[in-house]
């Protein structure tokens, strides 16, 4: 995990145990992410337009469940069953504590996994959403191998959506992006906020370009394929089994 002297996952999880409270807030989202709160709110409809008979669905790298509670949103009245899953214990707990109350009945069911290394079955979830979780994998295998097990554990005409932060693959785009985030994060936070979010990002994160991931998408059988949003680092889009 630790390749290219990348993060180990149990510094990721780690780090995670320790940052309840900042995924906690459905108003904000996760503040340092560009239009975090468009990602979630398009995400939502998105899945509730194209898969509107859902009745369940797995949460990949759920955090605080925001993700989750949006997308009940979307399906006012209708019981789904969650499943979330997450690396971090806390964040577990957290978000079953804020969805249950939220599903008018449906099943809430923790995982406590890494992706790469969970059972999902096949053809068990109508919706699957993954959020700022995807960019943690490395090579180009876990890469191809995790898109092909969410792509299996869909339903026939079920949809996978993915908000993540994307890699540039010109240098001098990346540079100018990189210095414009860390310009947005020192108005949010000033400069020691930037510092350590831009510390974190580099030492954790591994991001693949959007071109990439939507080439992947459709190399593992997806059959439509659209994106939501795209800003700066960070994009939404998904797919249809």
């Amino acid at each position: 995990m630790n390749a290219d002297n990348k993060a180990t996952l149990d510094e990721i999880r780690q780090r995670f145990d320790h940052d309840v409270e900042r995924f906690s807030n459905l108003e904000t989202g996760q503040a340092v992410v560009t239009d975090s709160v468009l990602h979630m709110t398009l995400v939502s409809r998105a899945a509730a337009a194209v898969t509107p008979g859902a009745k369940q669905l797995l949460d990949v790298g759920c955090g605080a469940g925001n993700y989750t509670l949006k997308l009940l949103q979307a399906y006012p009245d209708r019981a789904i069953d969650c499943d979330l899953l997450d690396l971090s214990r806390p964040m577990l707990d957290r978000a079953a504590q804020r969805v249950a109350p939220a599903n008018h009945g449906g099943k809430v069911i923790t995982i406590q996994s890494d992706i790469r290394a969970a059972d999902l079955g096949e053809a068990r979830y109508d919706v699957i959403v993954a959020a700022q979780c995807l960019h943690h994998l490395r090579g180009d295998d876990e890469w191809v191998e995790t898109f092909a097990k969410l792509y299996r554990a869909l339903t026939l005409g079920g949809s996978l959506w993915i908000s993540d932060s994307v890699a540039h693959e010109l240098p001098g785009v990346t540079a100018m992006i990189r210095k414009d985030w860390i310009d947005e994060l020192t108005r949010q936070g000033g400069a020691v906020h930037a510092e350590k979010v831009m510390a974190y990002v580099d030492y954790e994160d591994t991001p693949r370009p959007l071109r990439f991931q939507l080439e992947l998408l459709k190399r593992v059988g997806f059959h439509a394929i659209d994106v939501l949003h795209a800003n700066v680092r960070f994009a939404s889009f998904g797919g249809v089994k």
